[in-house]
């Protein structure tokens, strides 16, 4: 449940930056998809480790991980939405799509790649 609230709020400043970026301010969808992803960017990251995944892994390696993942979910997103612009369900309905692709499988990727969590083994005496 956690997951799913902090990619909830994520995902809500992800749309709204969309929103203005596209809507208000002109951008170019692609642009404007692509920015707003990567903008929700710190919320997510710092919410997941923190919050969701109790990670103690250390930052540099998450963060390195956390980076790859969001190049490949932005481009993944910008695909997802421009296709979608296109039909009757519009950008918005392909955010949508976008975000519950990326959802399952970032769940995975985060607890077992981003923010895996140390076994400890007792130590012999």
């Amino acid at each position: 449940m956690r997951y799913v609230a902090v990619g909830g709020l994520a995902f809500v400043v992800d749309f709204g930056l969309v929103f203005v970026f596209y809507r208000l301010v002109g951008w170019p969808l692609w642009l404007a998809t692509g920015a707003g992803f990567v903008a929700s960017f710190g919320v997510n990251y710092t919410l997941q480790r923190l919050f969701s995944f109790s990670s103690n892994a250390p930052h540099g390696g998450a963060l390195l991980r956390y980076s790859l993942l969001v190049v490949v979910n932005t481009l993944l997103t910008i695909g997802i939405v421009t296709l979608f612009d296109s039909t009757i369900v519009g950008w918005g309905g392909g955010k949508v799509v976008a975000t519950i692709v990326t959802t399952i499988g970032n769940y995975f990727a985060y607890r077992h790649w981003v923010f895996p969590s140390r076994r400890t083994t007792p130590k012999e005496d």
